[in-house]
């Protein structure tokens, strides 16, 4: 009997029904071993000797794998296709000292594959090898680099800003991008523009198509050029009668080629897009369709497929879709992902023939993306014929662009549309000929406004950090848990947005530990643990390397950083219990109002920032001091600073970012009498419209009224049919 080890209780089950009998199939269940939870666990006075300990959890396992080791001629670890994998298997022979005796030693191997089937497996078997030292010391330089950040870091935010909060290498990278973002976007001032269209057709025809001003005396009209209605007006008063004919057409065809098969950041990001995945969910679909034998292995950077699955490819096309799709000879992709290391296949189902595999709904539509980008990753190019037409109408020039769709190629699998890099845009023109005259339908000119940079998706914070080469394809969904489950970020309606104790985290690190938080920094780290893997730099060296001046620059920070400085602000607030001025401090939930006379005054309330209400910047119109927000029975209003001196106060306004859908008026944040929140029409008591939750733009889908979102449990809910969805 020969004895199989891996990580998984499915994937070994899947194995198991390939090898029959002769074959024993034990599951790990991760690691086995760690290091432990309740201390660093590196002794960096001793070239950073780890110290793992055995969970709870894992010593039956382990009693288990120890048996059925003395039974077994051989004995395979079949532990994941990557680093990781590789750790566990060099983890389990550690933990069942199956390299202490000579006799054990021997009949002990390492085999992998990158998909779960039959020869694949068979293959592996016939081929195995020793573990691989370099990739295990490139795991375990990560995992203590990641320990050293954590551990080292954590008491200096538990000592300067809050307990309980904690740091992390990437995932501190990740909140910084995020944080920077939100900052764009508040800083961001919109620039008015105006864009003056025709609405045209042929002569006595009623096909209208649209053409877009371009050019006047001969000058390009660049998009921000007409900056105001006025100058757009005039525009319009110069065009009246004027006779708009075509001055040139240009006809030329145009090919649209299919993006590669999925890699682990291009499924994370697409599945998001296409179906609302995080990246963690999206891993565990994937990670049950590859331990079923469904798919090749998930986690990889690499576009290259083999060729036994190119073959079956053009076999497939050629029998779903006709010959005229399938390409001569295979199309062959080059990685543009920084710090690629191509160790395997790309994402693609293990048998292109299983159209749909009619399990579970997640996995179903899952496997149908991938099978599809697969597909038409090896299909005929989309063929269209783009035309470009120039038409006067006196010193102004119009364009009209229109593309017609000859042979649809690859779209014919993936879908138009179905990729955002892969949409086909425009419309069709009629048959146009130089010097036609056109019939003007209407003029007509829209004011627009530049808009910001988006907030992160998950799926664009995985594009961004894989851009600038920070993390591997094992991280991107762990990274993102984290920094949302530490309470860095949330997920609002999809978008990543910091909180307030990301964003002073964020500020103190960016301060005072300028490397950890430097994107190149982390960038150059990864790629020297890809070095180590390779056998070209060691571990023990590049950890060196990394914490002698971090924990120096630590230790000086440790004294230097005042919390005080970092977690408290004075206010002209008056203590209403002992008369002491109000302080702003930070607890481990945000900011908050405190007595300066603590503790013999123990006085608190909740602060209401003021960087939320931007039109809240002018002074008390009787005295001159600051304003300040609170909040009453009827909603928040403005008081004078100085109260009981000076008794001022002023009602604010705070809208929801749409408006009443009943008569258009603005839907304002109010009280009721017993103190709870609701959002009602101003225009009351004409229009008596309410919602209890926050409206926002997203429309339901079963019913397309609007829909509320509840800020505490983030559950967004239509106002009018039984529709809900958690946000987050």
């Amino acid at each position: 009997m020969n004895l199989i080890i891996v990580e998984s209780p499915a994937k070994g089950r899947t194995i198991k029904k390939m090898l029959g009998s002769g074959y024993e199939v034990i599951a790990s269940f991760g690691h086995i071993r760690d290091l432990p939870k309740d201390r660093l666990g590196v002794d960096v006075k001793n070239a950073f000797e780890p110290e793992y300990v055995v969970p709870a959890k894992a010593r039956k396992v382990i009693k288990l794998i120890k048996n059925a080791i003395q039974k077994a001629q051989k004995v395979y670890l079949a532990t994941d296709y990557d680093r990781e994998g590789e750790a566990i298997a060099w983890h389990i022979v550690k933990a069942t000292s199956l390299d202490e005796v000579k006799s054990q030693k021997s009949k002990v191997k390492r085999i992998t594959f990158h998909e779960i089937t039959k020869p694949a497996i068979s293959a592996a078997l016939k081929s195995p090898r020793d573990i691989d030292p370099d990739l295990v010391d490139s795991q375990q330089a990560r995992r203590i680099l990641d320990r050293l950040v954590g551990y080292k870091l954590s008491p200096f935010l538990w000592q300067k800003v809050a307990q309980g909060l904690s740091a992390g290498r990437v995932q501190t990278v990740a909140v910084r991008l995020i944080v920077e973002r939100e900052r764009e976007i508040r800083n961001f001032i919109p620039k008015e523009y105006w864009q003056i269209e025709a609405i045209l057709s042929k002569k006595g025809k009623n096909e209208p198509f649209k053409a877009f001003l371009i050019e006047k005396d001969n000058k390009k009209i660049e998009k921000l050029s007409i900056e105001n209605q006025k100058q757009a007006q005039e525009i319009l008063e110069c065009l009246k009668g004027a006779d708009y004919k075509v001055e040139d057409i240009k006809i030329e065809e145009k090919k649209r080629y299919p993006s590669p098969p999925f890699v682990t950041s291009t499924l994370q990001q697409e599945a998001g897009r296409r179906f609302g995945y995080s990246a963690k969910k999206t891993m565990k679909i994937a990670q049950d369709l590859y331990e079923d034998g469904l798919i090749t292995y998930m986690r990889t950077d690499s576009v290259q497929v083999s060729p036994l699955a190119l073959s079956q490819a053009k076999k497939v096309i050629e029998e779903e879709y006709g010959s005229e799709y399938s390409l001569p000879s295979p199309r062959f992709y080059k990685t543009k992902i920084r710090g690629a290391q191509e160790a395997h296949e790309a994402i693609r189902p293990t048998n292109l023939r299983l159209k749909a595999i009619n399990k579970d709904t997640d996995q179903d539509k899952l496997y149908d993306l991938i099978w599809r980008k697969m597909l038409a990753s090896q299909t005929k190019e989309a063929i269209l014929d783009e035309t470009n037409a120039r038409i006067k109408a006196g010193k102004f020039v119009f364009e009209a662009i229109g593309a017609f769709l000859k042979f649809d190629g690859f779209l014919k699998i993936i879908g138009k549309g179905s990729i955002p890099d892969e949409k086909i845009i425009g419309q069709t023109l009629p048959e146009l000929k130089e010097d036609e005259s056109l019939d003007l339908k209407s003029l007509e000119n829209t004011q627009h406004f530049t808009e910001p940079p988006p907030k992160f998706t998950e799926g664009t914070l995985i594009k961004e950090l894989e851009k600038r080469g920070i993390g591997r394809p094992s991280t991107y969904a762990p990274t993102i848990s984290t920094i949302i489950e530490r309470g860095y970020v949330e997920k609002v309606l999809g978008k990543l947005e910091p909180k307030e104790m990301g964003e002073i985290v964020n500020n103190l690190l960016v301060e005072h530990f300028p490397k950890i938080t430097d994107y190149d920094f982390t960038a150059k780290m990864e790629d020297n643990l890809d070095e180590i893997a390779l056998g070209r730099l060691e571990w023990r060296q590049v950890l060196s390397d990394f914490y002698g001046p971090f924990a120096k620059n630590l230790q000086e920070k440790m004294k230097d950083v005042s919390k005080k400085a970092v977690t408290e602000e004075e206010t002209a607030e008056i203590c209403p219990d002992c008369g002491k001025s109000l302080k702003i401090k930070l607890g481990r939930y945000g900011k908050f109002l405190a007595c300066s006379g603590f503790p013999t005054c123990k006085f608190t309330k909740p602060y209401l920032s003021r960087e939320s209400h931007p039109q809240v910047q002018e002074k008390c119109p009787k005295c001159g001091s600051n304003l300040s927000l609170k909040e009453g029975k009827f909603g928040t209003f403005l008081a004078c600073s100085s109260y009981p001196k000076c008794k001022f106060t002023k009602n604010i306004e705070i809208s929801a970012k749409v408006n009443c859908p009943n008569c258009g008026g603005k839907l304002l944040k109010k009280n009721t009498r017993k103190g709870k929140t609701f959002w009602g029409c101003g225009n009351f008591p004409k229009c008596k419209t309410a919602f209890w939750d926050e409206p926002q733009e997203k429309k339901c889908p079963k019913c397309k009224s609007l829909v509320t979102l509840n800020h505490k449990n983030k559950v967004l809910k239509c106002s009018q049919c039984d529709y809900q969805v958690t946000s987050r």
